[in-house]
């Protein structure tokens, strides 16, 4: 289940219902984006065996579908229990994790980063749920806190992600011609180069000239 919902109409009568025909109409729209096709509230409802009424309960509009079948990052941190204290391999074990959940979802994604583009997007809205994977690489990060102080651990974390998501992977994927596990190698290598630049150079913070 993608989580809880605020919608007023699963919040009254047959609840666990009503989260049950949710959930079964996000899980078929992740299936046809796997597919390759980016589905309609018709669609979704079509192959969840759901009638189109119901169905626009849920979802009144594409868009709403399809960030509902984006996925919901919950974590505040990947690391595993008692972590490496060492920067580089937290932050080995964190581009692993986002990598990875970018090629189990890249079609998601991709409908998610195409409905971001659209004119009158709301940049601050929910869409792709921005900044979680830079809260988790600022985790990995802060073992630098008492090693390099004065690095601005929430800089480098936003540049890093820059470099290791899905925009990132497209390109590398689209225009490189890179396949897919070549693509996830070269943003994870890349992560790891810009800590190791960032820590043996240590660039000017971005208000300076």
């Amino acid at each position: 289940m993608i989580g809880v919902s605020t919608d007023p109409y699963l919040q009254t009568g047959r609840r666990n219902q009503k989260a049950r025909t949710r959930d079964a109409l996000i899980d078929a729209a992740r299936e046809l984006l796997a597919q390759g096709i980016e589905p309609t509230v018709e669609d979704a409802a079509q192959a969840a065996a759901i009638s189109r009424t119901t169905a626009y309960r849920y979802f009144p509009n594409k868009r709403q579908l399809l960030v509902a079948a984006h996925p919901e990052i919950e974590h505040t941190s990947v690391l595993p229990e008692n972590p490496p204290t060492d920067p580089r391999a937290r932050l080995e074990i964190v581009l692993r994790a986002a990598t990875g959940i970018s090629l189990a979802w890249e079609p998601q994604l991709r409908a998610t980063l195409r409905l971001s583009l659209e004119p009158g997007h709301d940049p601050t809205g929910p869409v792709l749920r921005r900044g979680r994977v830079i809260g988790w690489i600022e985790d990995a990060l802060s073992p630098l806190a008492d090693t390099t102080p004065d690095l601005d651990r929430h800089q480098l974390a936003v540049a890093i992600r820059a470099a290791t998501g899905i925009e990132s992977l497209i390109w590398l994927v689209d225009v490189a011609g890179l396949a897919r596990a070549d693509a996830a190698r070269a943003q994870q290598w890349t992560g790891l180069a810009l800590l190791h630049a960032a820590l043996a150079d240590r660039p000017p913070s971005a208000c300076e000239t």
